[in-house]
């Protein structure tokens, strides 16, 4: 591995990024016109909005990451630029890592825009520091681009790399305990639920806006989200071929 190799792959990835605005719109702005657009669903319903607006700061970075991540790579896979770089003296690992590095960069600049509007503007608080749930905003948003690198082999097409938003994302949200309970869920849904890598995300978040003690819990929740995200890098790097068939 050459920290210099993947710190030059970093900087090409966010070159292709700053010459697309839609993309910086998406990464930047959507998420906290999103959190803007609930605060007014729930207007009047503060203890509501605060349930769920919290936790969103922190698990919109890791929808959106996801979608761009796999897009990203499949355009890279697809024009040839992927071939291209791994004809290059550069290891799998080197080009993960700059990936990493590059949409690292850029989950911190989104987890700071939407906490900074959910917690500066809408009013959405955190016993326990807007900080915490910046710092785990940018862990899931890491997870979200690790697994969008992996899925993005499975695709052939931009579309098809969209379609695993409902197909792989949103099962997650829904069983995560965002909005019911998994203790009132069917015990097959809570069971389904917890080998699911949102669910951990979803539950540190959870614990760092919630009034309570944070506990243990929360290491566990952030070990197996880093956890996923290496295991996720691992498999992507698996699928990285020298020569395209």
């Amino acid at each position: 591995m050459s920290p210099r190799i993947a710190v030059a792959t970093g900087r090409r990835v966010l070159r292709q990024v700053r010459h697309d605005p839609r993309t910086i719109a998406l990464l930047l702005a959507v998420p906290a016109l999103l959190l803007v657009l609930m605060r007014f669903i729930f207007d009047g319903q503060d203890q509501v909005f605060q349930s769920i607006g919290a936790p969103l700061c922190g698990l919109f970075p890791f929808i959106v990451m996801f979608l761009i991540s796999s897009i990203t790579m499949l355009r890279e896979r697809t024009s040839g630029t992927l071939e291209r770089l791994m004809t290059m003296p550069m290891s799998k690992l080197d080009l993960l890592l700059g990936y990493g590095l590059a949409f690292g960069a850029l989950a911190a600049a989104q987890a700071i825009v939407v906490c900074s509007v959910g917690f500066g503007l809408l009013g959405l608080t955190a016993p326990h520091g807007a900080v915490l749930v910046g710092a785990l905003a940018i862990l899931n948003a890491v997870l979200g681009m690790a697994l969008g690198l992996l899925l993005s082999a499975f695709a052939r097409t931009e579309f098809q790399a969209v379609q695993f938003m409902p197909a792989f994302v949103f099962p997650q949200i829904l069983l995560c305990g965002l909005f019911v309970s998994r203790e009132d869920m069917a015990p097959a849904l809570e069971a389904i639920s917890w080998l699911l890598p949102f669910t951990y995300a979803y539950d540190a978040l959870a614990r760092a806006v919630s009034p309570t003690p944070l506990g243990s819990g929360i290491v566990v929740d952030a070990l197996v989200v880093a956890g996923t995200t290496i295991g996720a890098l691992v498999l992507g790097a698996l699928t990285l071929k020298r020569r395209t068939p």
